[in-house]
């Protein structure tokens, strides 16, 4: 018989979820008690609504929590059943974990788990050394165990004819004044425990670039530092896109990034082709998949990233209160 989970457990598992990414590191969780079990909800203080509207991001953002947070308490022995989106009236609440039968942990959970504080965007250009057929199955993997597809665009032609619809939905995306004063909002030039650290936001974009940046205030590059010319470039997808299918996509990313975390492997997002409904179907299309695109992500060897901050855990989670 299984008793419910304690304070002392969401806070433990809180403090490895909230490493989970997020659009311009806005983390939009909140975590609470809830009939001895734990629930993980959308923080609408949070929202994005130039960048944001559709809550897309947010419920990704959550999905990748809630892919921390089941591994935090499967290493601790306090594996958990999840439900998704467990309350109709209610869909800002995107999980609710009760515990299962304890048991000892896999090898996979705790090599996933072991990369949750290791596991940094890397904006910066990669080194020209290839990914191994070994990893790219890996990482293909990670994303069918989470129920989702991850389909890997090769070949010079493939990734210029990606690049074009990347930069078309940039250059979209650009044009709207709301859209860029939300981002410039949360770059952050002093220490802060949410936003992107100018210093984080890898260098600043030039014409030869392939694939677009985004303006995060970043350095100037070294001479020769130039983005590889043929990046490997993989597209997360899931059957369908309502707001369950994003919360999977969401965890299935947390996967994929874990993954290639444990290959010693570099991440950086590109989410601008996702941002703009054009550029998704356009996206779609070429790759010849049914469902729905849900991220981009640009993979290879390089330096590793700048970890972001992260708010306290006492910021994220509402707590019991307790009768005096």
């Amino acid at each position: 018989m299984t008793t419910g989970y304690t304070v002392a457990q969401l806070r433990a598992a809180v403090a490895d979820a909230v490493r989970a990414p997020s659009l311009h590191n806005t983390q939009p969780w909140r975590f609470r008690l809830h009939d001895d079990g734990i629930e993980i909800a959308i923080d609408p203080s949070r929202r994005l609504p130039a960048t944001d509207p559709t809550g897309w991001g947010a419920r990704l953002a959550c999905g990748a929590a809630l892919f921390n947070l089941r591994l935090a308490l499967a290493v601790a022995g306090t594996p958990a059943t999840v439900r998704l989106r467990p309350y109709p009236g209610d869909p800002d609440v995107v999980a609710r974990l009760a515990p299962d039968v304890p048991r000892r942990p896999t090898p996979t959970e705790q090599s996933l788990y072991a990369a949750i504080g290791r596991r940094f965007s890397n904006r910066a250009p990669f080194w020209p050394d290839p990914v191994p057929a070994e990893a790219r199955w890996r990482l293909g993997e990670a994303a069918r165990a989470e129920q989702s597809w991850l389909e890997l665009v090769i070949g010079t032609s493939a990734v210029a004819a990606f690049a074009e619809v990347a930069r078309s939905a940039h250059r979209v995306l650009e044009r709207d004044p709301a859209y860029v004063a939300e981002r410039m909002a949360w770059i952050r030039s002093e220490p802060a425990p949410d936003g992107v650290p100018a210093a984080a936001g890898g260098p600043q974009s030039e014409p030869q670039d392939l694939l677009p940046q985004r303006g995060f205030g970043g350095r100037d590059r070294a001479p020769g530092r130039d983005f590889e010319p043929e990046p490997l470039v993989a597209v997360l997808g899931s059957a369908g896109n309502t707001g369950t299918d994003q919360i999977v996509a969401g965890q299935a990313l947390q996967r994929v990034l874990l993954t290639a975390t444990d290959a010693g492997l570099g991440v950086s997002m590109l989410s601008q082709p996702i941002e703009v409904p054009g550029a998704r179907e356009a996206l779609r299309l070429s790759l010849g998949r049914f469902g729905t695109p849900q991220m981009v992500m640009r993979i290879g060897y390089g330096q590793p990233g700048r970890a972001t901050p992260r708010r306290a855990v006492d910021e994220v989670l509402d707590l019991p209160v307790v009768p005096a």
